[in-house]
């Protein structure tokens, strides 16, 4: 009985009954840690700040191992109850063929890593460097752990995967890059996965209905130089704001009741609403100017300091973009899992017929969705002027790729049903720390798409497989 107890507590307290594996995961952590902080000294960074993320690591990447080991102990007394099935098992899923079918998705992804790593030697002399080389081949060696590690996670697969990419990102990007960890990169690249991360609420909850909004980036532009046409006419700044985020609002309430009504085209008909709208907003504000596209003023101080790399919070030398987006993180992600509305939404998404016999209004959960869309968008679009100063209609076009790449990258379905928030969150920071060590490393825009979409196949190809997936198709 008492042995009994004991297992179940450690199971609970993610703590392995192997005293081998618990020594092994503390050694790990440790030199993990010892290297970052090596790192933290050599790039400057004061004590208290290096002695508090070491403290912080140790923690968190003592229990992520302990969690894993605790994982891999049960499948492991799984497979050994089950080891006279698999004897049964016709021998020819051995060998090349066996080889192919179990690993397809991780041999997809290596050799697309490969490919983009011999264009970018072969193009650019300048990336044929022995760091370059070092970092390639740590990350396709991150990358067979994680795909491998990955499959004793029942739920959650493309998330760990994610998790486990960025993480690999992040110390490739400090041995690789100098400075990468300095306070001003981490807050450059906090602030920018702000922008992304605001503007993807939408995008996220759409997505968990089966459907997708193409209209925020020209949204996020519309509002753009919208805002500050209204601030240039008089209005004052707060009302202004609200002005664009109801019409933001507006707009994609349209959205949802089109596309409800429009049954399997609501990625064409976002489009075109989006056209609609950017087109519409600079007819309306270049009327008396020779500059189409482009709305010049004076950028409200709050509206600066809120947005813009020096902004202050409470005395802290941080934008309150970055906690303004934990927040609306929190809120969301509460939302979704604990509220009737998160649960309803899962429902549609999952299966909607069985939904309506449950009595949930589609229409109703659908419209919602576009219009929290929309009006995210729009306030993407506001706090992008408060970071540049100026208005331009171009300013919101990143964001027509980025939205739905951290949405698939973190693992959300786009066939609904599956996937969440914070899903997406690992898809924004694995973007923007992707982002920043290909700029880091001289890459130009061009490249960071082609990268990008590289990295979309293989996770689209990864849910795409799930049994949860291929029953709704």
């Amino acid at each position: 009985m008492s042995d009994l107890a004991t297992r179940d507590r450690g199971a609970l307290m993610f703590v392995p009954r192997s005293p081998f594996l618990v020594w092994l995961n503390l050694a790990i952590t440790l030199v993990v840690a010892a290297i970052g902080f090596g790192l933290g000294f050599a790039q400057g960074v004061s004590a208290q700040t290096v002695i508090l993320y070491t403290v912080a690591s140790v923690a968190v990447l003592f229990w992520v191992l302990n969690y894993i080991a605790v994982v891999f102990e049960a499948r492991q007394e799984r497979v050994v109850t089950a080891k006279e099935d698999e004897a049964a098992e016709p021998r020819s899923a051995a060998g090349a063929r066996g080889l192919w079918r179990g690993n397809r998705v991780l041999i997809i992804v290596m050799a697309l890593m490969l490919i983009a790593y011999l264009i970018l030697a072969a193009s650019l002399p300048g990336f044929r460097t022995v760091p370059n080389l070092i970092a390639f081949l740590l990350l396709e060696g991150i990358m067979i752990f994680a795909f491998k590690v990955s499959r004793v996670f029942v739920h959650g697969r493309s998330a760990f995967i994610g998790l486990v990419v960025l993480g690999a990102l992040i110390v490739i990007s400090s041995f690789a890059i100098h400075g990468f960890l300095s306070g001003a990169n981490i807050k450059a690249v906090l602030l920018f996965a702000a922008f992304l991360g605001i503007a993807c609420v939408g995008q996220t909850l759409v997505a968990l209905l089966g459907g997708l909004d193409l209209s925020i980036p020209f949204v996020i532009g519309a509002a753009n130089i919208g805002l500050l046409y209204l601030i240039g006419l008089g209005v004052p700044s707060w009302l202004a704001l609200a002005i664009v985020l109801v019409i933001g609002a507006g707009i994609g309430f349209l959205n949802g009741v089109l596309s409800y009504r429009l049954q399997g085209q609501a990625l064409i008909l976002t489009l075109g609403m989006g056209f609609s709208v950017a087109g519409l907003t600079q007819i309306l504000t270049s009327i008396g100017s020779t500059f189409s596209g482009n709305v010049f003023g004076t950028v409200p101080p709050w509206l600066q300091n809120l947005a813009a790399m020096n902004g202050v919070t409470f005395g802290l030398q941080v934008p309150p973009t970055i906690f303004l987006w934990i927040l609306l993180a929190i809120i969301v992600i509460v939302a979704l899992r604990y509220s009737a509305y998160g649960r309803y939404i899962y429902a549609l998404g999952g299966n909607r017929r069985s939904a309506r016999l449950m009595g949930i209004s589609e229409f109703k959960y659908w419209t919602l969705a576009y219009l929290i869309s929309g009006c995210f968008a729009s306030l993407t679009g506001a706090l992008l002027l408060g970071w540049s100063g100026g208005g331009f209609i171009g300013v919101g076009d990143p964001y027509l790729f980025t939205t739905l790449a951290a949405v698939v990258i973190g693992g959300t379905s786009l066939v609904g049903g599956y996937g969440g928030y914070g899903f997406t969150i690992i898809g924004v920071l694995v973007l923007q720390v992707l982002s920043s060590f290909l700029i880091g490393i001289g890459l130009k825009y061009e490249w960071q798409q082609f990268i990008f979409g590289l990295l979309i196949l293989p996770m689209v190809a990864l849910y795409g497989r799930a049994p949860h997936i291929r029953s709704q198709i």
